[in-house]
C-alpha cells in the first residue's frame, strides 16, 4: 500500500475528501464508503400518459424500498468533440475521393466552429450509495488513543502487519454490505426501465478528475484513465 501523502496547511489535497479508490469503491477520509451508479436518462415528456404513470409509480416504489442514505446528482458538462474530430480526420485520410475529402474537411471545420460559439452540454445522472461503518463510532479503544495522557506505545512490524490485516478484513466486511445496497439500487433502477452501470476504478478516477479540473475536461481525459 502506498505511503500517505504529506500535506501542508495550504496543500490542495486538503480540499479533496477522497482517501483512496479501489474495488469500484470511493473511500472517504472519514472512513465511509461510496459506490457510484451512472444512470441513463429518459425523455419523460415524449412518453405516453400510461408510460409516464408507470415510470412515476416505479420511482415511488423505488424510493420507498430504500432505507439507507442515497444521493442523486445531475452533472452538466461541455461535450468533448475531440474524438469525433479525430474520427473524421481518420476517415478523410482513407477516403480516395477528393470531393468527399473536401466535404469531410468542411464539415469538421463547421462542427469545431459551432462548438466554439455555442456551448453544447451533456447531462450525466449519478446515484451515490453510501455506507458508514459501525467502527466510525467512538469506542473506549479509539478514544484512549486520541487522549495524550494515555500515552502511545511504539508499534512494531508485527503489530503494524496485524493492524493492516484487521483493516483489510474490516474493509471487506463493509464492502460486502455496500455491495448489497448498490445491488438493490441497481435492481430498482433496472425495474424502472433505466440503464444503470456501477462505475469501476478507472471510470471513478476520470469522473473525479473532471470534477476537480473543469477547465481541462473538454480537452482531455484523466491521465490515469487513458488506454
Amino acid at each position: 500500500m502506498a505511503a500517505p501523502l504529506k500535506q501542508d496547511a495550504g496543500n490542495s489535497l486538503d480540499l479533496v475528501d477522497i482517501q483512496e479508490i479501489k474495488q469500484n469503491t470511493v473511500i472517504v477520509k472519514d472512513g465511509s464508503l461510496r459506490q457510484i451508479i451512472m444512470v441513463g436518462g429518459v425523455n419523460f415528456s415524449l412518453k405516453s400518459e400510461t408510460e409516464q404513470n408507470i415510470i412515476t409509480q416505479g420511482y415511488q416504489t423505488f424510493l420507498n424500498s430504500i432505507d439507507f442514505p442515497l444521493q442523486i446528482l445531475i452533472h452538466s458538462r461541455k461535450v468533448n468533440i475531440e474524438r469525433y474530430i479525430e474520427t473524421l480526420t481518420a476517415r478523410k485520410e482513407v477516403e480516395q475521393s477528393p470531393i468527399l475529402q473536401n466535404q469531410i474537411d468542411e464539415y469538421s471545420k463547421f462542427v469545431q466552429g459551432f462548438v466554439e460559439k455555442n456551448a453544447i452540454m451533456e447531462k450525466v445522472f449519478l446515484v451515490i450509495v453510501s455506507f458508514y461503518p459501525v467502527s466510525m463510532l467512538p469506542s473506549a479503544k479509539n478514544v484512549s488513543g486520541m487522549i495524550p495522557f494515555f500515552g502511545k506505545k511504539k508499534e512494531g512490524a508485527a503489530e503494524a502487519a496485524q493492524r493492516t490485516e484487521e483493516a483489510e478484513k474490516m474493509f471487506g466486511e463493509n464492502l460486502a454490505q455496500l455491495n448489497q445496497r448498490t445491488s438493490q439500487v441497481t435492481s430498482g433502477l433496472l425495474n424502472m426501465g433505466l440503464e444503470a452501470t456501477v462505475l469501476e476504478d478507472e471510470q471513478l478516477i476520470e469522473l473525479f478528475y473532471n470534477f476537480y479540473n473543469p477547465e481541462t475536461v473538454e480537452r482531455q481525459r484523466a491521465p490515469a484513465a487513458r488506454e
